[in-house]
């Protein structure tokens, strides 16, 4: 599925799901623009994989929740490469597990406005582009718990589920100008965040969380850039409007 002359950017793609992400574009071709908030080392040495194995690749610190930062995220893709092909929205936040009436307006706020408003900001810069070209690509990050819609999850599940609906609507609004868009809702990726949770958890839960699952085992990071991959190509023309769940079946509850 390599890609001749294609473009792409990739927010929060420096460590786990969104370097794997980045990883898999640059390989399948794709000259990539990554953006991290404050991890600058875990950012330069995903540019130097990247760049060792003869890719190209820029690397943004911006805040996708602000304007600015999405100003200067887009400014540097088009400066860098004259387009932008695909957006993959992948940069976001985890919930505190709280409950929606212990959650903390503050917290609410910023799970809404990064998980959410950051899609926004940068869908919203990046669809005129596309029109322009008459094509596009905007893959967008949600998760396995808009299936579960867990407890103590709410904060984050509802970013979620408005990222879905999101990806939806825009799809149906642009497929006449040539963008698709869909979602990818990842089950238990074996990243730092899921370990931190099986830790909390202590051995004896996380196996049986595990064994929760059909198939009896975290997925991997580069099994969800593989997927975006695929939405990314041509081998997917027809395929806009979906949120597709990567989480070895399940969990559902």
């Amino acid at each position: 599925m390599a890609q001749k002359n294609r473009t792409a950017i990739v927010t929060g793609g420096t460590r786990g799901i969104g370097k794997a992400i980045a990883l898999k574009m640059s390989q399948d071709g794709y000259k990539t623009v990554i953006t991290y908030k404050n991890d600058r080392l875990s950012a330069e040495s995903t540019v130097q994989e990247i760049e060792n194995a003869g890719g190209k690749c820029i690397a943004v610190k911006a805040n996708i929740a602000k304007q600015t930062g999405v100003d200067t995220i887009v400014k540097t893709a088009i400066n860098a490469w004259g387009r932008v092909d695909v957006l993959v929205n992948n940069a976001g936040i985890s919930s505190n597990k709280t409950a929606i009436s212990d959650t903390d307006p503050a917290d609410w706020i910023e799970m809404i406005d990064v998980n959410l408003h950051g899609v926004f900001n940068m869908t919203r810069k990046i669809v005129p582009l596309m029109r322009q070209q008459g094509i596009g690509n905007i893959i967008n990050l949600s998760s396995n718990i808009t299936k579960r819609l867990a407890p103590t999850f709410g904060a984050y599940a509802v970013s979620k589920a408005g990222l879905e609906a999101l990806t939806i609507i825009l799809a149906k609004e642009e497929a006449a100008n040539g963008i698709r868009v869909n979602a990818i809702a990842p089950g238990p990726i074996r990243t730092k965040m899921l370990q931190d949770l099986l830790d909390e958890m202590g051995p004896l839960k996380a196996e049986a969380f595990v064994n929760t699952l059909p198939m009896q085992r975290t997925g991997k990071p580069e099994e969800i850039a593989n997927m975006v991959a695929m939405l990314a190509s041509d081998v997917s023309s027809y395929v806009t409007g979906q949120v597709i769940y990567v989480n070895g079946g399940g969990p559902g509850g």
